[in-house]
């Protein structure tokens, strides 16, 4: 029987991971990033520009948008470390996208090495 921590390394092993430091160059030239994290996740804190999709609606969410149809799009995508993004990743890739990429160690290395991070504001009713 497959573990989680199979399935992920089984994607990983098919999937295009990329460093944090090659993420922001790949960000730039992409056309979509996706957190695929939960949407408390996403709401504390998440990496700027990037739309909320958890992993979970990915599929359905590619399909149902006519903008994230395209099989050329460039999609980067990242979760808390980097497991559900490479199953994500592979999903897409199963999926017929052909430029997909997954951040490696995902928001949690991205705010480790002081990358941005983006957070919404809350608003004061004082």
């Amino acid at each position: 029987m497959k573990t989680a921590h199979d399935l992920v390394a089984a994607a990983k092993a098919n999937i295009q991971e990329i460093s944090v430091a090659e993420a922001e160059q790949a960000i730039r030239e992409a056309d979509v990033l996706v957190d695929v994290r939960e949407a408390d996740e996403y709401a504390a804190g998440h990496v700027p520009g990037a739309v909320h999709v958890s992993r979970g609606m990915l599929e359905f969410k590619f399909s149902a948008n006519p903008a994230l149809q395209s099989r050329d799009l460039a999609v980067v995508l990242y979760c808390k470390t980097s497991g559900r993004a490479a199953l994500a990743s592979a999903a897409l890739h199963e999926m017929g996208y052909l430029n997909v990429r997954s951040i490696s160690g995902g928001f949690d290395a991205w705010a480790a090495s002081g990358k941005p991070v983006a957070k919404p504001e809350i608003p004061s009713f004082e």
